[in-house]
């Protein structure tokens, strides 16, 4: 664990916080290997952290340590409710504290284990930020979902998540994910191949979010059997998409009429997510993007959601929400 910090001039009141842990069993998965866990929150912090057998004891200016307090109760509390922590865990949750909250420095969201869950065939997936509990809470409940923000907020990730979720349950027929095969003005033609091999190559995000939530073999089959379709979003002109869960990505890349053909595919007992970053429009032509456009349109419309993600809600590696607050800025 760190060097304890010294006390400097002009630095705010100091505390010592204990905690108590009943379960002493679970504190080699809360520490981590080599107690990196506990080096972490140290390094985002500030603060001292010191084992004692069942008990940790927190030392630090006194809302850095409350805060580590909150944090690793919450990632206490996430052991014995049966989840699984990891490195990207304990750094949403050290995100989640710094947000402010009527109720001071203790979060309750963060000191309790997430309510809203994604259960899949290979893991169950569970917020890493309060914008996501919002969004997951609007994957369940609206019709059609607006995710807009930076890269590495997990809006398509859960969005898939919740398709594989509902396909396994049966409560959609099918899965139809698709995205503009629009990439810093490159065109199709030039590309080698069969069409399948021109747009395989813009929709990977995708194929990778379904193999991190079935097992390979099933969406092969799923594939095969149409239960899941990827395709571009040209391919979805002149449908109606009904008994399916529809993902849209990098919906900044589509143009008004674009946006308005997809919309207007929505069936019965349907849900459609929409994930695009309205910073990041790489249509080949000057225009505005048909999800600035829609966003404009549709904000307040009953039966639609809009969550904005920013900086704070990148659950990826920490350097890279300094990545996207560097070309940003910090009220990106």
């Amino acid at each position: 664990m760190g060097k304890k910090p010294q006390q400097q001039a002009g630095l705010g009141e100091r505390a010592r916080l204990e905690i108590t842990f009943e379960r002493p069993h679970l504190l080699g998965a809360l520490f981590g290997q080599y107690d990196q866990n506990l080096v972490a929150i140290e390094n985002r912090l500030g603060v001292y952290i010191a084992a004692r057998g069942n008990k940790l004891q927190i030392e630090g200016e006194a809302e850095a340590a409350a805060r580590a307090r909150d944090v690793m109760t919450g990632l206490y509390n996430r052991l014995v409710a049966g989840q699984e922590i990891d490195g990207g865990a304990v750094e949403a949750v050290i995100a989640m504290s710094s947000e402010p909250t009527l109720d001071g420095i203790i979060r309750h969201d963060v000191a309790e284990p997430p309510k809203v869950m994604i259960r899949t065939r290979k893991k169950t997936i569970v917020p890493r930020s309060a914008t996501q509990v919002t969004y997951m809470e609007a994957l369940t409940r609206n019709d059609i979902i607006f995710a807009l923000g930076p890269a590495g907020t997990g809006k398509t990730y859960l969005a898939v998540a919740q398709a594989v979720s509902q396909l396994i349950t049966g409560s959609v027929d099918r899965l139809i994910l698709s995205r503009p095969a629009v990439e810093a003005g490159e065109r199709l033609g030039f590309l080698p191949g069969d069409m399948k091999d021109k747009v395989d190559p813009y929709l990977r995000p995708i194929y990778d979010a379904l193999y991190d939530t079935l097992p390979a073999e099933q969406v092969e089959r799923r594939i095969a059997s149409g239960e899941i379709e990827i395709a571009p979003l040209a391919f979805m002109r002149g449908r109606t998409l009904a008994n399916a869960f529809i993902v849209l990505d990098e919906a900044q890349n589509t143009t008004i009429a674009q946006m308005k053909m997809f919309l207007t595919r929505f069936g019965e007992n349907s849900r459609m997510v929409i994930c695009g970053d309205p910073k990041q429009v790489d249509l080949p032509q000057p225009g505005i993007s048909g999800l600035a456009d829609a966003v404009a349109r549709l904000d307040g419309v009953e039966g639609i959601a809009m969550v904005p993600f920013g900086i704070g809600d990148v659950v990826r590696h920490p350097v890279v929400g300094r990545i996207v607050q560097a070309y940003e800025g910090p009220d990106a």
